[in-house]
């Protein structure tokens, strides 16, 4: 990669931390550090019910995915756990490893959704089992 282009993608990720706000009347728990510009978690949660769905994933399945990623990131597309550079709603680490379900990962829900859902298939399982080692371990 090209310097211009590691510091247009450094200007790009700055100007989304800096346009990020949390949805109105969400709280946010003291130990999230919260980026400037998420999107509305609103949109994104229908979107992951669907997407989990198509999984299989409904009732206690999807209710486990729920917590698990309202805990993580309140559903936004942009976040930092703890200054700990664990990237959007799934709160990947380090957060490039999401391109691997799409170039657009920054940007796009669906895309984060998808990746977050794959991971938690390929080391849980099942999002139940996911959510257990959060309340045990305090993340996934």
């Amino acid at each position: 990669m090209k310097v211009t282009s590691k510091l247009a993608l450094a200007a790009g990720t700055a100007w989304i931390l800096a346009s990020a706000a949390p949805a109105a009347g969400h709280r946010i728990a003291a130990d999230l550090l919260v980026a400037p510009g998420a999107t509305s978690s609103g949109a994104n949660v229908a979107l992951g019910r669907r997407m989990a769905a198509a999984d299989g994933w409904t009732g206690q399945q999807w209710s486990c995915l729920d917590w698990l990623w309202t805990r993580e990131s309140g559903w936004r597309l942009v976040w930092n756990t703890a200054g700990s550079g664990a990237y959007g709603i799934p709160q990947a680490l380090p957060a490039g490893k999401m391109a691997s379900a799409g170039a657009d990962w920054m940007t796009s829900a669906a895309t984060e959704i998808r990746w977050g859902l794959g991971y938690i298939h390929a080391e849980y399982g099942t999002p139940c089992n996911a959510w257990r080692h959060e309340e045990a371990a305090g993340s996934y």
